[in-house]
């Protein structure tokens, strides 16, 4: 059997994020599907000169913490036996604990953001530029504007400690950040 391209190797994950992200929906007013943002996230990172393990990881970042209630709900171990041991461990790392509470699971990412591995740093920052650009293109249902702010600074706190290892993923963040900051200032 061939070794699979890079190529198809990419694709494959973007098939299977598809399938696990079929019926689920960004948070905001336009709804759109989930799997645009995991898509925005891998190509952010390629753009960026990510590795390969990093890109086919923003593909499937995701996909464990949202598949719980699934029929078959999908695990590292899995993810591991598909894509190998180091998109599992990517993936791992950007995956929080649901079983905590929701502030403590921010609070997680703050502080854990800064021992991080690079890979792990580079697909955390293109996920939180995903979302920032998201927070302020379809502003998620039930949020108020006070809630957008906080979320922009939180980003901004997890973002500083996953510095250093991609100038372009901080600039394409940074971009997001103040763009984000410039529209909620406009909307007081």
């Amino acid at each position: 059997m061939p070794h699979p391209t890079p190529q198809a190797r990419l694709l494959r994950a973007a098939g299977f994020a598809a399938r696990v992200h079929a019926g689920h929906r960004r948070k905001g007013a336009a709804g759109e599907p989930y799997v645009n943002h995991v898509l925005e996230v891998a190509a952010t990172l390629a753009e960026h000169g990510a590795p390969e393990e990093v890109v086919i990881a923003g593909l499937l970042h995701d996909t464990v913490e949202d598949s719980g209630d699934d029929p078959e709900p999908i695990t590292l171990d899995r993810l591991q036996a598909e894509f190998g041991a180091v998109v599992a461990s990517l993936v791992a790392e950007v995956t929080d604990d649901k079983s905590l509470p929701k502030e403590a699971r921010k609070a997680l990412q703050i502080r854990h953001a800064i021992n991080r591995s690079e890979g792990a740093k580079m697909l955390k920052l293109a996920d939180k530029t995903s979302n920032l650009r998201a927070v302020v293109a379809s502003r998620p249902a039930g949020w108020d504007h006070a809630r957008c702010v906080e979320y922009v600074g939180w980003a901004g706190r997890v973002a500083a400690g996953l510095r250093g290892v991609n100038p372009g993923l901080e600039a394409a963040f940074d971009a997001a950040y103040r763009d984000a900051m410039a529209k909620l200032a406009a909307q007081v």
